[in-house]
């Protein structure tokens, strides 16, 4: 299946997914629901473009990817903001360029708003370098283990 097959949707734009993707995010990682719907919500007062969540679509409107903007990702500095998180990609829709696609939106989204350096932090080694993104360095999360961090700067 192309990339063609698929549409990113802004949540801010399609508030009426908000729900689905809230329980698709929880179901892939160990956040609560309830977290994602209010950051989810908190994106529609925002001017600034963080937060912000996308999700990924396929031809039958199930979600096969998604990605979202937040200031902090778990991790103990504050300063390196704001934070692409919770980038996920379904097994059989990967290797077709959605990670990267999701990661240039959301940056371009930012861009837009002033915001040209953002951060993620990741246990992968590799795809990021693959994709553009500098290995920052090494961040210390809430519970004490250590995480590779991310930047990425846009250019025009």
């Amino acid at each position: 299946m192309s990339l063609a097959n698929y549409l990113i949707e802004d949540l801010n734009a399609k508030p009426e997914y908000m729900d689905a993707a809230a329980l698709w995010f929880c179901g892939k990682w160990d956040v609560p629901k309830q977290a994602y719907l209010d950051s989810m919500k908190n994106a529609l007062l925002s001017p600034s473009g963080v937060p912000r969540w996308y999700i990924v679509t396929n031809e039958r409107d199930k979600i096969i990817a998604g990605l979202g903007v937040i200031e902090n990702d778990f991790h103990k500095r504050p300063d390196l903001t704001p934070n692409l998180c919770a980038l996920f990609v379904e097994e059989p829709c990967r290797r077709q360029g959605i990670a990267r696609t999701l990661l240039d939106r959301a940056c371009a989204d930012l861009s837009k708003n002033g915001i040209v350096q953002t951060y993620l932090i990741t246990s992968h080694t590799g795809l990021y370098e693959r994709l553009g993104w500098i290995f920052w360095g090494m961040v210390e999360e809430y519970d004490g283990n250590y995480a590779r961090m991310y930047q990425h700067i846009t250019r025009d």
